[in-house]
């Protein structure tokens, strides 16, 4: 039993943490309608309630989960997917676990429990099987293609063009003929590969493309100045490879720096060089 207070304290945000998550994944398995993944839930709740059993023996009291934290995990989950959250509530417990190194100093026995719980955890996690994840492929060729073209047509419109009504009216006609094509010839090489899914890769690169679309394109119809709305277009751009690239790192444990640096670098290269044809064409042709 803990008697030191400090190590107590300490204990306590342990048992309180793995009564929660025990709760949170317990209610993810039961809206889980995947089967294969509501039984791996169920699985890492029992990881969890284990976890809190064991810190309730040491420290000789029962805590209750934290409600809110439970339902705002849970909701953002059915947001965002299981992956995401749930790896990113592995990695929150990672960082938190340098914080319990002066229990583990006091009962050495903690650190090989703790080291057998959590591979048992990230080979279960490893087993999750999200749609969203097998398409990833789909939706970064969407989102990539629709970041580089439309930031540099967007770009090069709005020197070439006059007002932010016609920029916006020639941006989404190219932006929505580019993700029907997009979707089309993601469908066809899917299928030349004997993709029996291939509709459905077709749909998440056309739907990454055309949402992409929407975003860089907004600015320019609630901006009457054209270079503002440019501005705004291109930290839309920023952000959307920020948020993606983010995900992706959690959900599939990819390098964020690397990947983020390089769809930035593509992005705003292009539409550097399509502002500069803009310019150029601007100024021979008098456009």
């Amino acid at each position: 039993m803990i008697t030191d207070p400090a190590l107590l304290k300490t204990a306590l945000v342990c048992q309180k943490n793995e009564i929660t998550e025990y709760r949170i994944y317990t209610k993810l398995a039961e809206l889980c309608p995947n089967d294969h993944n509501a039984r791996i839930l169920r699985s890492l709740a029992q990881d969890e309630r284990r976890h809190s059993l064991f810190w309730e023996s040491h420290t000789g009291r029962k805590m209750a989960p934290g409600a809110f934290k439970a339902f705002g995990t849970v909701l953002l989950a059915r947001a965002l997917g299981l992956t995401f959250v749930l790896k990113q509530m592995e990695k929150n417990e990672s960082v938190a676990a340098k914080k319990y190194q002066m229990l583990i100093e006091a009962y050495p026995e903690i650190e090989k429990i703790s080291a057998d719980e959590d591979a048992h955890e990230q080979a279960l996690l490893a087993c999750l099987d999200e749609e969203l994840l097998r398409y990833t492929g789909s939706v970064v060729l969407g989102l990539n293609d629709a970041l580089v073209e439309l930031t540099g047509a967007l770009a090069g419109f709005t020197l070439a063009l006059g007002e932010t009504k016609m920029i916006s009216i020639a941006g989404l006609i190219t932006g929505v003929s580019a993700a029907f094509s997009m979707a089309a010839s993601e469908y066809l090489s899917a299928k030349a590969d004997g993709d029996s899914k291939a509709a459905t890769s077709s749909l998440y690169t056309g739907g990454a493309y055309f949402i992409t679309v929407v975003l860089l394109i907004l600015p320019f119809l609630i901006v009457p100045n054209k270079f503002h709305a440019l501005a705004i277009t291109l930290a839309v751009a920023v952000f959307i490879i920020f948020l993606f690239n983010y995900y992706l790192s959690v959900a599939k444990n990819l390098s964020f720096k690397k990947r983020f640096a390089e769809m930035a670098a593509i992005s705003l290269g292009v539409a550097g060089l399509s502002f500069g044809v803009g310019w150029l064409l601007n100024r021979l042709m008098g456009v």
